[in-house]
């Protein structure tokens, strides 16, 4: 097949190269607040995986952020980028559940093998008909992408990550309303860059809750992790733990705390196997900042944020 030319390009910055293998992506660096100001694009933050679509002549292949060749996990993503020529996407690999993406439907869907619910957000492209983009102004390669998108009729699952210039507060204070995972900030004159930098910046929303503390697992001067419970019906439930958001001073309180409470058996009422922990009486709640809860009842993304007395 003929290599079909690609309207607007080469654009500032492109070089002329052949398709390159899998390229290590470029990660946004966690910040407190959005940044202010119209050279920043900022764009929905998808909970899902990061997912690589290299094309090459009618067909695709699909990688993690690792490099993992997941083509045939994400088969129906890659048979929708039925293009000619060659383009290599960035993006994400998302469930969608009442109306935002939802990590751990992601996962039941990929273990279940239910292919048509998983859908592709791309927000890059890197590689396009014989010319490498990396070095090319990000708003540039949104732009060559959006073409892509209307000018090959790209449509579900594959979609186009739309952004919106400046507004960044704002974006994410609509985010955390939505109940989104947060807000991606990426510089408008920034080129690609395979490693965590502060050209693509994300902050994200989360949520908190007061947990029992079931056990923890000592460490030579404190806790290396509390295991938490939830009451449920009567009932004290697994619902995870939290290793992190403390310091060695804090740590050392913790511990002190919770040795007041130890007891020979684990109080939840449905004991789980948990060979390093030592079990408390649930006299004491953990404040914990976390991301969500899984389909299997447990605390994704969490940090510890302050122990208190329960009751």
């Amino acid at each position: 097949m003929a290599r079909r030319k690609f309207p607007g390009i080469p654009a500032e910055g492109a070089k002329t190269a052949g398709m390159p293998g899998f390229i290590k992506p470029q990660l946004a660096t966690l910040k407190a607040r959005a940044p202010s100001g119209d050279q920043w694009l900022n764009e929905i933050k998808y909970d899902g995986y990061r997912v690589q679509l290299h094309a090459s002549g009618g067909h695709a292949r699909a990688y993690t952020r690792n490099g993992l060749d997941w083509t045939k996990r994400f088969a129906a993503i890659a048979k929708a980028l039925d293009i000619p020529g060659q383009a290599i996407f960035d993006g994400e690999a998302v469930v969608i559940e009442e109306s935002r993406t939802n990590f751990s439907e992601l996962q039941s869907a990929l273990a279940a093998g239910r292919q048509g619910r998983i859908e592709y957000y791309a927000f890059d492209l890197l590689y396009l008909d014989g010319y490498d983009l990396r070095a090319v102004a990000q708003i540039e390669r949104k732009r060559l992408l959006k073409d892509l998108f209307d000018t090959r009729g790209l449509k579900t699952p594959l979609h186009y990550s739309e952004h919106i210039a400046g507004k960044g507060a704002e974006m994410f204070e609509h985010a955390a309303k939505l109940n989104w995972e947060g807000i991606v900030s990426k510089d408008r004159a920034a080129p690609y860059r395979s490693d965590r930098n502060e050209g693509w910046i994300k902050v994200k929303t989360a949520k908190r809750g007061t947990f029992p503390v079931v056990g923890f697992i000592k460490d030579p001067t404190g806790v290396a992790a509390l295991y938490l419970g939830r009451c449920e019906g009567g009932e004290l439930v697994y619902m995870g733990k939290v290793g992190t958001g403390w310091s060695r001073t804090a740590s050392s309180k913790i511990r002190k705390q919770l040795d007041t409470a130890v007891t020979a058996k684990s109080p939840l009422t449905k004991p789980v196997r948990k060979p390093k922990a030592t079990w408390v009486e649930p006299r004491f709640a953990a404040e914990v900042e976390y991301r969500d809860i899984t389909s299997e009842g447990l605390l994704r993304q969490s940090s510890f944020k302050g122990l208190v007395k329960d009751g």
